[in-house]
């Protein structure tokens, strides 16, 4: 008896059916190999490959969810300039929200940011100016050092303006940069070293401060 010669090509197939002496291998998307099965009056030939079509078997596939868009982070609302804090070019000092805005001659904000006023009732509201200016000024009781000096006003007895956080002896800040917004002082506006600085630079001698 003849061999047969073994197929070489290699095939994956999902299944294998047999039908009587047929054997039909199925893949889908592939084409099948029908190799008729040999009888007695051809054992010592080989037999003749086959070839058919199969269907391709489509696969249901979900849709999938399209992506929603993310809305973009509001940005966060610069707080509006008080109501009846003057025109012009300015310095605006609010006592409720302990916040100070720089309001250019349009009505621009320049800049806005808390700050730490007094604790005491020692500043009346009302429109004031810039009369004085100090790069370095110690406190009236000489507990520490403060930068950026910008006086416009007198309390009770000691001249009151912005400036920087006090720093005392032992070089530490005399409050948290966390505790602006917190009315903690005695009299002075005080504000974090950056915006003590711009503050410094952007109201010269005369420049208007309202309080409110």
């Amino acid at each position: 008896m003849g061999k047969h010669r073994r197929n070489s090509h290699r095939m994956r197939a999902r299944g294998t059916m047999f039908f009587g002496s047929v054997t039909v291998s199925l893949a889908v998307g592939l084409t099948a190999i029908l190799a008729p099965s040999s009888s007695a009056g051809d054992a010592d030939e080989t037999p003749a490959l086959v070839r058919a079509t199969l269907p391709v078997l489509a696969e249901e596939v979900a849709p999938s969810a399209e992506p929603q868009p993310e809305e973009p982070a509001a940005e966060d609302a610069v707080p509006a300039v008080p109501a009846d804090s003057g025109e012009g070019r300015r310095v605006v000092f609010s006592q409720d929200d302990q916040r100070v805005w720089l309001v250019e001659d349009d009505g621009t904000v320049t800049s806005t940011y808390l700050v730490s006023g007094s604790r005491f009732d020692n500043l009346d509201p009302g429109s004031y100016e810039v009369r004085a200016r100090y790069r370095n000024a110690t406190s009236f009781d000489n507990s520490g050092t403060m930068e950026y000096f910008v006086e416009f006003t007198t309390g009770w007895s000691e001249p009151i303006g912005f400036h920087a956080i006090p720093i005392d002896h032992d070089g530490q800040l005399e409050q948290s940069l966390d505790q602006l917004g917190e009315a903690l002082s005695a009299g002075c506006i005080r504000q974090n070293i950056e915006d003590a600085a711009f503050l410094w630079d952007w109201a010269p001698m005369g420049t208007p401060v309202i309080v409110v």
